[in-house]
């Protein structure tokens, strides 16, 4: 059992009521874990994560509307608890599972495998490795959008997996930051400032490790301390002396070196 006698909470998420039932009995049967709740679709799902923060929950992949996947994309990283897949996957498409160290369930399983599922869930959360288990959720994500869903169901590599979101740590809280989110990344010491909107996040990152896992269509590297997230560029205005200054949508200006602004110009269909 936990320490101190804490019990694992453990929420069970399937849209088959019969699944649900088969995964409660076989948690019944287990004194080490309290089962707080049950959703049978996505948005349920978030909303119980969210108000009951269980240590532990057992995700069906294949859900109408909200797959387990959307499910997990639409939690801040501090709501993620430690995760069992069920998913009627094919071997090859498990293989990402496998990849990042989670654990899955391929329907139908017996009993003896989901005992291993659940022995390897109490190990992870008596190690406390959410923050790991967070991280590789994430990857997961990542490489998941990076694909498409329906490549990622069929286990095809992507072409290049650039970065989709960030795991962020902002007043006392960790949650994830979609990149397109970003406006615009300005260097700062030994961290990189990501700017969203009106509110700033730093990232103990470099520039140049930032710029590289980025995807170059979408932002680029416009001076030596910024990078600037394309959509956000309305115009470029013409200084003295041949240099030119960058404004944003919200009226951010930011200047732009003269070796990139042919560069900016190509990915903007910009003339002279």
């Amino acid at each position: 059992m936990e320490e101190g006698g804490k019990k694992i909470r453990t929420l069970i998420v399937d849209d088959e009521p019969l699944a649900r039932q088969n995964i409660r009995l076989l948690l019944e049967a287990d004194a080490e874990v309290e089962i707080v709740g049950e959703a049978g679709d996505g948005a349920a799902a978030v909303k119980a994560i969210r108000k009951l923060s269980p240590d532990l929950v057992f995700l069906d992949i294949q859900m109408p509307e909200m797959s387990g996947f959307d499910v997990l994309a639409a939690l801040d990283a501090e709501h993620l608890p430690a995760v069992v897949f069920v998913t009627a996957f094919d071997r090859y498409a498990l293989r990402a599972f496998e990849v990042h160290a989670l654990d899955y369930l391929l329907k139908p399983f017996d009993d003896a495998r989901f005992e291993k599922a659940l022995r390897q869930a109490k190990s992870q959360i008596r190690g406390r490795e959410i923050g790991r288990l967070s991280e590789r959720l994430l990857a997961l994500l990542e490489e998941r959008d990076a694909r498409g869903p329906a490549a990622a169901s069929a286990g095809r590599a992507p072409a290049r997996n650039y970065l989709t979101r960030l795991l962020v740590k902002s007043a006392g809280r960790v949650f994830f930051l979609k990149a397109d989110d970003i406006d615009w990344v300005e260097a700062a010491d030994y961290y990189v400032k990501l700017h969203v909107g009106r509110k700033g996040h730093l990232l103990r990152e470099s520039m140049s490790e930032l710029e590289a896992r980025l995807d170059p269509d979408k932002f680029l590297r416009i001076h030596r301390s910024t990078i600037v997230n394309l959509d956000r560029v309305r115009e470029m205005h013409p200084l003295s002396g041949g240099e030119y200054t960058v404004v944003l949508h919200d009226g951010t200006q930011l200047k732009l070196s003269r070796s990139r602004r042919e560069q900016l110009q190509k990915l903007l269909n910009l003339g002279d």
